[in-house]
């Protein structure tokens, strides 16, 4: 399975535009609706201080990520490249950077992702089908073991997997809202409560249930038609997740009322079960688990990609680099990506909490490179206009001022939040850069496109 032994024509291949709009839209909602939407109403309606602020936090985050999305879809546009965010940065702040932000997808960010996402899908099918106390690491592994494989084989399988994943997955959504808006039985009125309400911390929870979009820029150079279909994709996929989002908080609200909601451990169990009784909540488990697998097949699509454009832009990681002409995948960046994430699940099976707390902590490190991002939008406008037909997003500079802001309260909410533990991320940006030192090439050209 190794791509190191592949025709020299296969080494200098590059990806094509074989996907369509459908998954592109399904990357998009696939990857966004993870098991979030499932646990996090109820932290947002114990912050909030009405069902008006509840509902209108939802849709505003719903607002911000697209905003958010126009931006990307600029950089994308203009600049399609299998790299993302990766690229992006490359072209406006130079490889160093780039390196750094490539490192910690690959170290943590993205690999901790998928090896979490398989934990959750674990529990869960573990709640239904159990057969001994390592049930979900059992799940777990399988799950990464199996997305790998089934991307490895080729694009065309793991997109088209990702298409029916992401219709099982906003089925199951669509059940818990019929169930909540019109089979459970209508929560009684509470008596009005003083509540003051934490607008900021209601914001990041549900901007941190709206993440992931970014994700879809990855796939920005197999899309077809990419320079014109990637904004429409984006923005309709967020669309949709917007429109679920606000209708599933409303079945919330109908079947549990505010109060019920925020003191629920398991919101969407709680509404299947006042509609269904104990079958509701145990088939919710199966939705849970369908959202954590579409979730993670997304995850490993666009993650091996970052890995990728390491490998193409430093000639020391060029193994990483290797494109399959056939199968359209980096064959070599996805058994990567899916080795250190069995790692990860390895780990996580002897101490599940330590774990979760390094994925956490490296927050920071995320939001930090997604203002960059923002930023690069300002970087390269700068250095000339996008290429002609290319997106353009609409009233620059207020959208991408409000994206950069938006991420930067993002990040000192989650350095906020993390404290000292922080530095968990600071350590794995300072191990990146020791690591630049072995890999950088001091006599390549500037950063130019491919």
């Amino acid at each position: 399975m190794n791509d190191t032994t592949l025709p020299a024509e296969d080494a200098l291949a590059k990806p094509k535009p074989t996907l369509g709009i459908r998954h592109g839209m399904a990357l998009c909602v696939g990857i966004v609706v993870g098991a979030g939407i499932f646990h996090a109403p109820a932290m947002v309606a114990g912050a909030a201080s009405s069902e008006a602020m509840f509902l209108g936090t939802w849709a505003l985050g719903g607002l911000l990520s697209i905003i958010g999305a126009l931006c990307y879809a600029e950089l994308a546009s203009a600049h399609p490249s299998a790299g993302g965010d990766f690229h992006f940065l490359e072209l406006a702040f130079g490889r160093s950077v780039a390196f750094l932000y490539g490192w910690a997808r690959l170290a943590v960010i993205q690999t901790g992702s998928l090896a979490l996402l398989a934990y959750v899908f674990g529990d869960y099918v573990a709640a239904v089908w159990s057969f001994g106390p390592n049930t979900s690491s059992i799940y777990a592994t399988l799950l990464v073991i199996g997305l790998t494989f089934l991307n490895w084989l080729g694009i065309r399988q793991g997109a088209e997997a990702q298409f029916w994943m992401t219709c099982a997955e906003v089925a199951g959504l669509l059940a818990v809202i019929v169930a909540g808006l019109l089979i459970a039985p209508e929560a009684a009125p509470a008596p009005p409560t003083e509540r003051e309400g934490a607008f900021g911390l209601v914001l990041v929870f549900v901007l941190l249930t709206y993440g992931g979009w970014s994700e879809v820029v990855y796939i920005s150079a197999e899309l077809k038609n990419s320079r014109r279909r990637i904004a429409p994709v984006i923005v309709a996929g967020l669309g949709l997740v917007t429109l679920l989002y606000l209708l599933v908080n409303c079945a919330y609200l109908r079947a549990l009322g505010l109060e019920g909601v925020a003191g629920s451990q398991t919101v969407a169990a709680d509404v299947m079960a006042h509609a269904f009784g104990p079958a509701g909540a145990t088939s919710i488990s199966l939705a849970i688990a369908v959202a954590a697998l579409s979730s993670a097949n997304a995850t490993v699509i666009t993650g091996a990609r970052t890995s990728y454009a390491l490998g193409r832009t430093f000639p020391r990681l060029g193994w990483l680099g290797a494109w399959n002409a056939t199968r359209g995948t980096p064959g070599n960046a996805m058994l990567l990506q899916g080795g250190i994430a069995l790692l990860l699940v390895l780990g996580a099976t002897f101490n599940r909490n330590a774990f979760g707390a390094v994925v956490e902590y490296t927050a920071p490190v995320f939001w930090l490179f997604l203002l960059m991002v923002g930023g690069a939008v300002f970087v390269l406008r700068r250095r000339g206009p996008p290429p002609p037909g290319s997106f353009r997003v609409p009233l620059y500079p207020i959208l991408p001022a409000l994206f950069c802001a938006t991420s930067a309260y993002l990040l000192y909410s989650s350095i906020a939040y993390t404290g000292v533990s922080a530095l968990v991320g600071v350590a794995v940006l300072a191990v990146g850069v020791l690591l630049l030192f072995l890999v950088r090439d001091p006599s390549r050209p500037p950063v130019g496109q491919d």
